[in-house]
């Protein structure tokens, strides 16, 4: 018998969508809905929790790519979040028969609002895991927080997502380091490299969401599911909360002791639920 593909493993492929070839991989049956994922500031393919990927691909379909300009992608990175959705509702239409589930990750929570906006018949389901609204308190900060942790991880030889994601607690020091563990398991064929300028680009998509003006989120029709740790520094939690009150029926999860990696420091949970909600 075969043991089944991992996503540690899997090969990398691309999808062209106009002018530009989007990288992503592909794990899990060929039968059920797709769960297309979407990810953080500054992340390529080897980001992407391998216990989550592995976890939903065990009965569907699941999907992650890296956006225009990012890892092996093509291109120059979109510097505003509706550029980016632009290329997310290709993929998908190029990808997918029909209807998908989405999970978007901080970064990717503000590309999946977008796409719930701009092409709401293309999403059954929704995740929207540490992210929050257009002009959502704190949103514009995000580079102020985060570039003195990225220049506290380099200064302590630790991988910035430690400080950026994770609370200061022991329990939440240990979970990260499994976490970051998990990230390094692929050995061959890893992504390619986020360089600075791509980097900068998203940053400035990070800071016009920010600043932009509220968006119609009471008119989303589609079943959401808002998660977060509850002490969020980056993507500060109340804008969860927010979230979970302007999208009608959303539901709210919010991790203990955790921050904006919550659904990496609470792996096994948030995968449970996050199966329960898709597949209901």
């Amino acid at each position: 018998m075969t043991a089944p593909e991992r996503w540690t493993s899997v090969v990398t492929q691309s999808v062209t969508i106009g002018d530009v070839s989007l990288a992503y991989r592909r794990l899990g049956p060929t039968g059920g809905v797709p769960v297309m994922l979407l990810n953080h500031w500054g992340a390529n393919l080897d980001n992407f929790d391998p216990a989550i990927v592995e976890g939903l691909a065990a009965d569907r379909p699941v999907y992650a790519l890296d956006y225009r300009g990012i890892g092996a992608s093509g291109g120059a990175a979109p510097r505003t979040i509706a550029g980016t959705a632009t290329d997310i509702i290709a993929a998908i239409h190029a990808l997918a028969a029909g209807p998908v589930d989405v999970i978007g990750f901080s970064f990717g929570g503000f590309v999946a609002q977008q796409i719930l906006l701009d092409a709401p018949d293309l999403v059954r389901r929704a995740i929207l895991a540490g992210t929050g609204p257009a002009g959502g308190a704190g949103i514009a900060r995000v580079g102020a927080v985060s570039w003195p942790l990225i220049l506290k991880g380099l200064m302590t030889f630790r991988d910035p997502k430690t400080y950026l994601f994770f609370t200061g607690s022991a329990k939440s020091r240990r979970a990260a380091a499994d976490f970051l563990r998990r990230l390094k398991l692929r050995i061959a064929q890893r992504d390619k490299a986020v360089g600075m300028p791509a980097f900068l680009a998203q940053l400035a998509a990070i800071k016009a969401w920010g600043l932009q003006p509220a968006q119609p989120l009471d008119g989303v029709r589609t079943p959401v599911l808002v998660v977060n740790g509850d002490h969020d520094i980056m993507v500060p939690s109340e804008n969860s909360r927010d979230l979970a009150r302007r999208i009608s029926g959303a539901g709210l999860i919010l991790y203990p002791d955790a921050g904006h990696g919550g659904i990496f420091q609470y792996h096994d949970q948030f995968l449970a639920t996050a199966k329960a909600f898709l597949v209901a």
